[in-house]
């Protein structure tokens, strides 16, 4: 594949309209045009294009301001520029994305074909909000080139693309399931004049039903190129031959085959993804039918799996079958290695997972939904701030100025969005993404502080919704439209998980308020938590865990690990706790994130690894796949359906990376940072940590009679490192001693730091290799 150049450059505020000062250099000029016979229906198919004269090769760049509703692929004289460009709408509920795409590398002197193929979904669904017109604008406007969509463009509807029949997508989904009719397809359109007629202006940017138009804040997608299947089996049958094809490991994938065939034959591709993985609900599959001849097809609707399955009738030879992958373009820049086996293939499936749960937004499931619920957010960030490459943190972003671009006036925050078909309150994953672990996160990690100017306000908004009783308790919500979840699973204690993400909504607000200079809410924010921990202790802690005296079931592990990792337990808890989280087991796998952490905050490192492995054994041993669950199963097994590739299960990936490596910021943007390691029954472990500052790598190896710690800390930054201190003598940096006999000496390059986990011996060090060295 050629690489094209995309101009992806964040534009700060652009999902907020008063923010918006910063607008192109170039007002739009371009007119949104359309196929006269467009009825709007859905899963319509239309064909644009230009032919244009250059006196001479474009020595500049040539950006092109490039929407649509929905999809578009664009090829200029037949070669492929944009594979699947535009986002599902939108950064609000009104207004849509739009691309920018140098178009220099692929013009030239003469003649010059631009086609430009669009998909119009015509369905709402829970990551698209539905327009209802199809359309395309193109705009390009460069001191050599001028392109501007207007009725000089052809524009005419593919009848050969069609919508297979049922079973047909779940409501969820805005895609349709393509079935395509090589007889009727024009080919050679995209380099010569297929006669298609004139295109239909329907009006200028910002008009209806596009209206204002957002600067996509996400790189274009990846495309990987076609590539050959692992490997093919043939299963014979009567008047059909099915043909599964091995992909390399779940992902986002477009069919690709080349057979010699008689006219009007059928063929059909799907995925066990489809067949049998789905969740509980229908997904998309693509039909075919044949031309005469030898004829080759890709299907552009990417669908997901292990295996895809060709059936292909007995008349037909198969020359060729591949697959194209697609996705986002981050690389797997973090790294994880460790003694224990185990631990590997759960961060390696956590990965894996989060990769293939990651396109135009994160999803909670590639085939059922494609939807961005957010509390599954909130643990598919923390993942890809130990995984992958800097180009990950715009997703994060995106999804944030989303859920508050999307908010009710009010005050309500709802999710998935962007939606067409959903507009419930899920209180606890809405609290948790405004709050500390999703907002206040994404800054911790990027140093991105224009995120909470914009969004401040949107957060005390919605904060201000929550009723509340004498000492801040808060009263169980009442969403107007809304699911009290709480988690899948049973022996839910509710209004106690309610009130922790609440408490850490709140804990996030004070310290964007301290960010802010915003002393006075700063000042009430931290009062209100001095009263709630008081007061929710007193309420709720039994002296052996803590529970609402109206709740009936069994101790909730996650109250326990909530009321843990948001501060409001105190240490002299943690013992009981313990016992708590060694008994009871009622957690999804999305919660049981938030236990390993809680377990691993409080020192018990050893039993929350423990743990960790019998809860996760069975999805991660499982040599099926290469993903991991929604639920602790498969199918009548797992939560809501249970679907083998769910991202909130991979929340173990951030703990190891954080807790067992001991990597996290301790200023925004990792200009100061830990690495103190919590070890466990781990021998040895290394990790790599993509930071804005730049990698970061740690590792470390354990014995009986010593511990070693490697840390590479980036210029300009400085880091708090430290060795766990039990039954330590000796500590010794690059071969010097900086600690004995229970002392701290005195050493000029380093110094004490006693401020973080009263396990370690710590000490503060500036930019370099280090090597710490305890001898017990």
């Amino acid at each position: 594949m050629k690489k094209h150049i995309v101009v992806i450059g964040i534009v700060l505020g652009c999902f907020i309209p008063e923010l918006l000062a910063s607008a192109p250099v170039e007002d739009w000029k371009a007119q949104w045009i359309s196929s006269v016979e467009c009825k709007n229906i859905a899963n319509t198919w239309l064909a644009y294009r230009k032919d244009i004269d250059l006196a001479a090769s474009p020595q500049k760049e040539v950006i092109a301001r490039i929407a649509v509703d929905s999809k578009y692929w664009l090829w200029i004289n037949g070669e492929m520029v944009v594979f699947e460009g535009a986002l599902k709408r939108g950064p609000n509920p009104s207004d849509t994305y739009y691309d920018e795409v140098n178009l220099r590398p692929y013009l030239k002197k003469g003649k010059n074909s631009i086609a430009v193929l669009v998909w119009y979904f015509g369905k709402e669904g829970f990551s698209h909000k539905n327009s209802g017109k199809a359309g395309l604008i193109f705009d390009c406007q460069s001191p050599e080139v001028q392109i501007l969509s207007d009725r000089s463009w052809q524009c005419a509807v593919l009848k050969a693309f069609q919508t297979a029949g049922e079973p047909f997508p779940n409501y969820r989904l805005p895609e349709s399931s393509i079935l395509f009719d090589a007889r009727l397809y024009p080919e050679g359109w995209k380099v010569q004049d297929s006669g298609f007629p004139g295109a239909e202006p329907l009006g200028k940017e910002g008009d209806q039903p596009w209206n204002r138009l957002v600067k996509r804040p996400i790189p274009l997608f990846k495309d990987f190129g076609l590539k050959s299947y692992i490997k093919q089996i043939t299963i014979p049958g009567t008047t059909a031959d099915t043909i599964v094809c091995t992909l390399p490991y779940n992902a986002q994938v477009t069919p690709f085959l080349k057979v010699d065939a008689l006219e009007g034959v059928r063929i059909k591709m799907m995925t066990d993804n489809y067949l049998y993985f789905n969740g509980g609900d229908g997904g998309i599959r693509a039909e075919y039918i044949t031309k005469k001849g030898v004829q080759e097809y890709e299907s552009l609707g990417w669908v997901n799996g292990h295996n895809m399955y060709y059936v292909v009738p007995k008349n037909v030879k198969v020359l060729e079958l591949k697959y194209r992958e697609s996705g986002y373009n981050a690389e797997q820049a973090g790294h994880f290695s460790c003694s224990d086996p185990f631990f590997n293939r759960l961060w390696e499936k956590s990965y894996r997972t989060l990769y293939v749960t990651m396109r135009d937004n994160y999803m909670d499931c590639p085939e059922r939904e494609r939807a961005q619920w957010t509390g599954d957010a909130v643990n598919e960030a923390g993942e890809s701030f130990y995984a992958q490459s800097l180009a990950s943190h715009s997703l994060v972003r995106k999804w944030l100025y989303e859920l508050i671009g999307w908010q009710l006036p009010d005050g309500v925050i709802y999710a998935p969005v962007p939606s067409g078909n959903w507009d419930k309150e899920l209180p606890g994953q809405s609290l948790a993404s405004i709050g500390y672990y999703g907002l206040w996160t994404y800054y911790e990690y990027t140093g991105d502080k224009q995120i909470l100017k914009d969004l401040y306000d949107g957060v005390c908004k919605y904060m201000n919704r929550y009723e509340k009783e004498t000492g801040g308790i808060i009263k169980m919500p009442k969403p107007a439209k809304g699911w009290l979840w709480g988690d899948w699973g049973d022996n839910r204690d509710l209004l106690m998980i309610y009130n922790l993400w609440y408490y850490m909504a709140v804990k996030g607000a004070n310290l964007m308020a301290v960010e802010l200079d915003k002393t006075e809410d700063a000042a009430r924010y931290e009062a209100y938590m001095n009263a709630f921990r008081k007061s929710f202790n007193d309420r709720f802690w039994t002296g052996s865990a803590y529970r609402d005296p109206e709740y009936k079931g069994e101790t909730d592990d996650r109250v326990q690990a909530l009321a843990v990792v948001s501060g409001v337990a105190s240490p002299d808890k943690y013992p009981a706790l313990l016992e708590v989280f060694k008994q009871e087991k009622h957690s999804s796998p999305y919660m049981e994130k938030y236990v390993f952490e809680a377990m691993m905050q409080m020192g018990y490192a050893e039993e929350a690894l423990l743990r960790h492995k019998q809860r996760f054994e069975k999805m991660v041993d499982d040599s099926r796949f290469t993903t991991l669950f929604e639920g602790w199963g498969i199918g009548t097994e797992g939560f809501g359906g249970g679907t083998v590739n769910h991202a909130w299960s991979g929340g173990g990936l951030t703990v190891l990376s954080r807790y067992l490596c001991g990597v996290y910021p301790l200023a925004p943007g990792f200009t100061r940072f830990a690495v103190l390691p919590l070890p466990g029954t781990i021998r040895k472990a290394e990790i790599d940590v993509p930071a804005v500052v730049g990698s970061i790598h740690s590792d470390f190896q354990s014995s009986d009679s010593r511990f070693v710690l490697n840390v590479t800390v980036p210029k300009n930054t400085k880091s708090v490192i430290g060795v766990p201190g039990k039954d330590v003598k000796t500590v010794r940096l690059n071969g010097k001693i900086v600690w004995t006999g229970g002392q701290f000496t005195d050493q000029p390059n380093c110094k004490p730091c006693k401020e973080y986990h009263p396990a370690h011996i710590a000490f503060e060090v500036g930019a370099g290799k280090y090597q710490l060295t305890a001898e017990k």
